[in-house]
């Protein structure tokens, strides 16, 4: 029996040098589809949380050793318990359904956003107790402000306002050109004095991350120092974790989970649109 499973063994590790030397890598990277109508990001491929070669499970990046040394200190993962673990299951099963796909989706952008709010500056405030006790606390700093990049950052307005009830939010629509892939803005609206806030940049799916580095670009031509810009994200690639850090290595980022394939499908499943 141990002589079979050393055979076995060894011929499937003879049958993936073939593979190796053919070519063939073990993993794929995510596809995204594009329309002129919405960014790359948002569309959704088909493609299941597997690889595509052998049908077995790719694993999320979670070593925080690796992340810490890849993306530097700016790049936050939120803490994967079994709660959240269940809701990144939930959200990229292909049988859920729309409305447990939109309840499950609302849970996982409102713990986003609420370590998104973490990250903020805060000062020393002292409040007096109904005892009359005085409570040492903290307090935003003012002049926060939330942005959308349309269509599906549109998904996380809803949890930051509970949060922040009047709070103001902007919007930025980049459209993706369907032969090159090359993202353009054409559409931004912000507050007047958007240069002096701090900014929760919202964008639930990072592929490539050409749609949040041109979105980041027009923040910066409008005067928000890159420092001063929180990037709340719900899934993200490596692929897209480099390209953005190494572009804005001050911007800071935070996301629910890193792994090299990205439910590309959140936008339309979301809106009801797949």
């Amino acid at each position: 029996m141990c002589a079979s499973l050393e055979n076995l063994a060894t011929n499937t590790e003879n049958e993936n040098a073939a593979s190796d030397a053919n070519g063939n890598d073990t993993a794929t990277q995510p596809q995204t589809t594009t329309t002129g109508q919405s960014s790359t990001e948002e569309m959704g491929t088909g493609m299941e949380n597997v690889n595509a070669n052998d049908n077995l499970p790719i694993p999320a990046i979670t070593s925080q050793e690796q992340i810490l040394r890849e993306y530097g200190p700016n790049f936050k993962i939120l803490q994967c318990n079994p709660q959240v673990h269940e809701l990144l299951t939930i959200i990229r099963d292909k049988n859920t359904s729309r409305s447990d796909f939109k309840f499950y989706a609302d849970r996982l952008i409102r713990l986003v956003i609420e370590e998104s709010l973490n990250q903020l500056p805060y000062s020393n405030c002292s409040v007096e107790t109904p005892t009359g006790a005085i409570y040492d606390g903290l307090k935003y700093q003012s002049g926060n402000c939330g942005v959308s990049i349309i269509r599906s950052g549109e998904a996380m307005e809803q949890g930051l306002r509970d949060c922040c009830r009047s709070i103001r939010i902007g919007k930025i629509l980049v459209e993706s050109d369907s032969d090159t892939h090359t993202a353009r803005v054409v559409y931004a609206r912000f507050p007047d004095d958007i240069a002096r806030r701090q900014i929760l940049l919202m964008y639930p799916i990072m592929s490539t991350g050409n749609t949040v580095l041109q979105a980041v670009n027009v923040l910066k031509e409008h005067g928000v120092p890159e420092s001063s810009i929180i990037l709340s994200n719900l899934f993200c690639t490596p692929l897209a974790a480099s390209c953005v850090v190494s572009t804005f290595p001050r911007l800071k980022i935070l996301t629910s989970e890193l792994h090299p394939v990205a439910p590309n499908h959140f936008g339309q499943k979301y809106f009801g649109t797949d």
